[in-house]
């Protein structure tokens, strides 16, 4: 039983981490139909940020305090610019949002080197979250991954209260059912689109502040991050939050226990292979948008 719960908890922590880094990209790639390659380097960006705060704030626990709204900030501003500067031109050719965004993001890779170095560097963590929590029957779990589970609920709370309840999030939800609709009802969709990007872009920075917490950060780790993103996604259905929600989950049990009865290795083909199984059956995802189309 003690193994059984460990396995689960370390699966809900994989999955806290997949939620984290494919929260944003559910925003997005939901809404604008943009297949965006640099989101991984935005969450690069977010842990950047928690490493350059801490060169200037010496208390690990302030820095991290200060880095979750900054690397926000630095992140949907740099999410912002793409939108202005390059997609909102090709709105219309999503694929051509695949290249411009894949070129973006070998050119922030290589702005990380020269900034940076080409290293990985290490950040430190809070005294708070170095240790492990112990529990009855023998169970330990480790403080950071409960840190970083509460952060994804917490962002995945506060982005669906501000979907269902405020302006901005019926107008959001206004341009994901029918963007025509909503723009000759008198929604400024460029002005959603840019909040929204400002958003997602965001929601990378800060969980690019959480895996400074689980290693070391350098200029390739978007690369590492994105696939898994666009996985969640996808299999969760293109827009719906509750479906990357359960899908990230899922996928973090599947692959914690594919690694407890195999190898790392074996566990991620285990884990490829149910993701095209399950969209062979199910190719619109876990869920699907209803929309009021009238075509």
């Amino acid at each position: 039983m003690t193994v059984l719960f460990g396995q689960l908890f370390t699966g809900i922590s994989i999955g806290a981490v997949l939620l984290l880094i494919a929260l944003g990209l559910a925003l997005t790639f939901g809404q604008m139909n943009v297949i965006n390659m640099a989101h991984g380097e935005f969450i690069m960006a977010g842990a950047y940020t928690t490493y350059v705060l801490q060169q200037s704030i010496t208390g690990a626990g302030l820095s991290l305090v200060v880095a979750l709204p900054v690397a926000f900030v630095v992140a949907g501003t740099m999410g912002v610019l793409l939108e202005v500067l390059l997609i909102r031109r090709l709105y219309a050719r999503p694929l051509d949002t695949l290249l411009v965004t894949w070129g973006v993001s070998l050119m922030l890779q290589q702005l990380a080197r020269d900034v940076f170095g080409s290293p990985n560097v290490q950040t430190r963590a809070p005294d708070l979250l170095t240790g492990n929590v112990a529990l009855p029957g023998g169970l330990t779990i480790a403080n950071n991954r409960l840190f970083i589970l509460a952060l994804a609920l917490a962002a995945v709370a506060a982005l669906t209260l501000a979907l269902r309840l405020t302006p901005l999030g019926r107008r959001i939800r206004a341009v994901v059912q029918n963007r025509d609709l909503a723009a000759v009802s008198g929604i400024p969709t460029a002005r959603v689109d840019r909040t929204t990007f400002f958003l997602g872009s965001g929601l990378a920075g800060l969980a690019g502040v959480a895996l400074t917490l689980l290693g070391p950060i350098g200029p390739t780790m978007g690369t590492n991050l994105i696939i898994d993103a666009f996985l969640v996604v996808v299999v969760g259905g293109i827009g719906q939050l509750k479906g990357s929600v359960i899908v990230a989950f899922a996928l973090g049990v599947l692959q914690a226990t594919g690694e407890y009865l195999t190898t790392l290795s074996v566990a991620k083909v285990i884990v490829f292979v149910a993701i095209v199984a399950f969209l062979q059956w199910r190719p619109q995802g876990l869920f699907t948008l209803r929309t009021r189309s009238l075509a």
